[in-house]
This record gives C-alpha cells, structure tokens and sequence, in this order.
C-alpha cells in the first residue's frame, strides 16, 4: 500500500507548541512519525504522549489526518479489498445507504428487488402502490395464481365470494356445471360453488372475468396482506419498471431490512462502493480503521 493522506500540519504544529518557522524549516517534507521521533528525541514532552496515542485516540486521528474529509476517506478506501469494505456497512447509517443504490440502473434494481424475501419485497411494493393499484396492474395469469393457490383456505374464497354480484357467482356456475341456478342468493351460490369437486371449482374460478377476480383478490388481500406475496416477484417488478422511476423506487426500497440493503450494495464495484462509504459517520469510521485495520493507520502515519 501506498498511501499518502493529507495530514492537518497546522493542528499538529498547535499540539507540538513549534513555531510556524521553525516548523517549515525541519520538518516540511516529513511524515507525521518522523516529525514525532525528531520531537520525542530532543525531549518534547507533547510528541513523546502524542505518538502512544496514535494507535488509541480516535479523536486525534480524526484532527490529525482530517478524516471529515470525504476526500480523505476515499483515498484510504480506495485501497482496501471488497471483503474490508463490506466491514464499513452495518455501521452506515440507512439514509447514507440508500443513496448508494442511485449507483443501479433501473433494470438492476429491478433484479435486486426480486432477489429479496417475498415479505421485504411487497413491503417496497406498497410504498409505491395501493391495493387496489396492485390488483388492477397485477395480469390475470397472476390474478389466478393468487385464487387457486392452496396456501388460501377455499372456505375464505366462498365467504369473500358472497361480495361480488350474484349474476357473475351465477353465470360461472352455469358454465361450468350445465345446471340453472336461478333464485339462490349469494350465500347458496358460494355453498354450490363450494360442492364443485377440486378440478371444477379450480376451472370456476378462473372463469370469473377480470373485474370479478380483481374484486375478489382485493377482498382477500384486505384481510391477509401477507396473501399479496403469493404473486411471482417478477410480476411485481415487471410493473415497478413499467410505472415508476428509478428515485421513486429507491425512495420506496426505504422500507427494507438494513442487511438487505448491505447485501445489495456489495455488488457494486469497490470504487463506487467506496464513494457510498465515504458518507459513513467519521468517528465510526475512524474506529475500524483503529480497530480493524491498524496497519492503515500505521502506513498514513509513515508517510
């Protein structure tokens, strides 16, 4: 590594008490540990505590080598490897991570997004869309997946079923059984629908029209919200990309799991990984380096 960070000379010639003179004259092309041993050797009693607290003191790290910097920052980053980089993130605040995804393109985010949980991924869904938004925009192959999964008990479809008007409920019947099913009310129409064996009640619900199957999965959806992580991620990311804009869907992606979020950035490249991180809080990034990478903070202070 060779790394060269601009070092505060002005605070460490205030800390050492040496005179701007004097300063410029012995130790202007110096590297903070040899302006410290010089010091320490003619009885500075300043350089000699100065040079036991490099490894500990995190504040005069910070002074010393002006790590608020974020110019600073990067160029000790820059020379770390990505498995010593991934360490900076679980310390990054939310806000400061999300602006690290603005660094995908739209057709990346959207592989991102399906790579997550189903629960995280409907939970971004709903920051950009209604219930209602995601049943109208949802295609009908989709719509049946949702009606015919087993993971939804046929007694809920038969009681949300007595909503929708009873002619469409009678019509479907109709089709499917050949019989008349005039005069039933909605209650005898989903019991009937309910007495159809496993292979026609499934042919009856996909023959629902669209607006009933809509009706239909938004009922069911209002009292299961965990029901809406039946359709296939790539439906949900399919529409994401055709409506919205890449700033409202990292707006959206707010609602995330932090890990997550960590994950996702990681498969950046590290020099734009390395720009997300200079955004890092600066005593927190200052305390890695102290404490996981001292050989760092070792070789700043060589040069």
């Amino acid at each position: 590594m060779s790394l060269v960070v601009d070092s505060n000379i002005e605070y460490l010639q205030s800390i050492l008490h040496i005179s701007k003179v004097t300063f410029q004259t012995k130790y202007a092309d110096k590297s903070v540990e040899e302006i410290l041993e010089a010091e320490a050797a003619q009885g500075n009693q300043q350089a000699i505590e100065l040079a036991q607290e490099l490894t500990t003191n995190t504040n005069l790290i910070i002074e010393l080598f002006e790590l608020a910097d974020t110019n600073n920052k990067y160029l000790i980053l820059r020379e770390l490897n990505s498995q010593q980089l991934h360490l900076f993130l679980p310390e990054m605040e939310e806000n400061d991570m999300l602006q690290g995804l603005f660094f995908f393109t739209q057709d990346k985010l959207m592989k991102l997004l399906e790579e997550l949980p189903p629960e995280q991924l409907v939970n971004t869904v709903f920051e950009m869309f209604s219930q209602e938004e995601i049943v109208q925009l949802m295609p009908e192959e989709q719509l049946d997946k949702f009606l015919t999964s087993t993971d939804i008990d046929k007694n809920k479809i038969l009681k949300h079923m007595q909503s929708i008007p009873e002619e469409y409920v009678a019509q479907v019947l109709e089709q499917i059984t050949g019989e008349s099913v005039q005069n039933m009310d909605s209650i005898d129409l989903s019991k009937k629908f309910g007495e159809l064996n496993p292979l026609e009640y499934k042919d009856a619900l996909m023959a629902f029209q669209p607006a009933q199957k809509q009706q239909l999965v938004l009922s069911l959806g209002k009292e299961h919200n965990e029901w809406f992580q039946l359709f296939d991620a790539h439906a949900y990311t399919k529409i994401i990309n055709r409506e919205k804009q890449q700033p409202e869907v990292v707006k959206a992606m707010s609602v995330i799991d932090p890990e997550h979020i960590q994950e996702m950035l990681k498969e950046l490249p590290d020099d734009l990984l390395s720009i997300v991180i200079t955004q890092i809080d600066t005593e927190k990034f200052a305390e890695i380096l102290m404490d996981r990478f001292p050989e760092v903070i070792a070789d700043i202070i060589m040069k």
